[in-house]
């Protein structure tokens, strides 16, 4: 509905000047309550999808952290094999999601990470566990540790000729 304009007469002001008055029916202003839980809704809407995305960014962080943290594992256990010329292991339980570099105190991936190891036959100490071999020429008996969660993966190789450990972004696979 339109609202109304009014015309009232003119009046002569005391200065002689014609003044003409519009009396307009005005409605208050202001938003009404269901306006009001709609943006409301709307705001609450945006927020939760900001908040995912935060979450699945932090996630990928700590994902490339933890896969960092495993490659350092690894080439500081081929360090140690060189510098002291003697054999040393990188252990890995793929049930706990435990591992441990050298003479390391144990170290815990995060919750929910999907972790494989693919190594030599020889160097597996149970179903679930295993480790990769570093010998004191830098050498290794080779192998990977696969990362994965939240559709990322994460692989660290380990060459079984010079023993370097080098991490590697891998496509999701199926």
């Amino acid at each position: 509905m339109v609202n109304p304009v009014v015309r009232i007469p003119t009046r002569t002001s005391a200065t002689g000047i014609e003044e003409s008055r519009f009396a307009v029916n005005k409605r208050q202003g202001g938003f009404t309550f269901v306006e009001l839980l709609f943006v409301i809704m709307i705001a609450a809407l945006a927020l939760a999808l900001v908040g995912t995305s935060i979450s699945s960014s932090i996630s990928g962080a700590e994902m490339r952290n933890a896969a960092r943290k495993v490659t350092a594992g690894l080439r500081y256990t081929r360090t140690k094999a060189i510098l002291s010329k003697s054999e040393q292991v990188f252990h890995i339980d793929t049930e706990t999601g435990r591992y441990q570099a050298a003479d390391r105190e144990p170290v815990i991936l995060p919750e929910g990470m999907n972790v494989e190891l693919n190594t030599a036959r020889s160097e597996l100490t149970s179903e679930t566990a295993g480790g990769i071999r570093f010998f004191p020429d830098g050498g290794s008996t080779g192998g990977n540790v696969r990362l994965e969660a939240n559709g990322r993966v994460y692989r660290v190789n380990v060459t079984w000729l010079t023993g370097e450990a080098s991490l590697e972004r891998a496509e999701e696979e199926s």
